[in-house]
């Protein structure tokens, strides 16, 4: 039986590889791309501070077809979870925009 040829010399891939490593994208693209970023963390730790503490989390349609989901999620300590994460993320999109480093 023959060997099967090699399809990918080493030199194709490294010049492919030195290819990518010049492709870059648009400084207007990372910017964007950090900005979209850093709203969505912000929002989504917004919701995830103020959402546990209103009537929409207590008065939800899924907790009422499930009494024991609901018991356990309108306890303080598990929306002092849920606010907890919304305040990491908040956190985490802050110091994102903060410390952003340009290449």
């Amino acid at each position: 039986m023959s060997p099967q040829p090699n399809l990918l010399s080493p030199n194709t891939s490294q010049a492919s590889a030195a290819n990518k490593s010049h492709r870059q994208e648009p400084s207007w693209l990372r910017r964007s791309e950090l900005i979209l970023r850093v709203l969505v963390r912000l929002y989504i730790g917004l919701i995830l501070v103020v959402l546990p503490w209103t009537h929409f989390w207590a008065d939800n349609r899924f907790f009422i077809y499930f009494a024991p989901v609901a018991r356990f999620t309108v306890s303080g300590p598990f929306r002092g979870f849920i606010s907890g994460l919304g305040l990491l993320n908040i956190w985490i999109a802050i110091t994102d925009a903060v410390f952003h480093k340009e290449p």
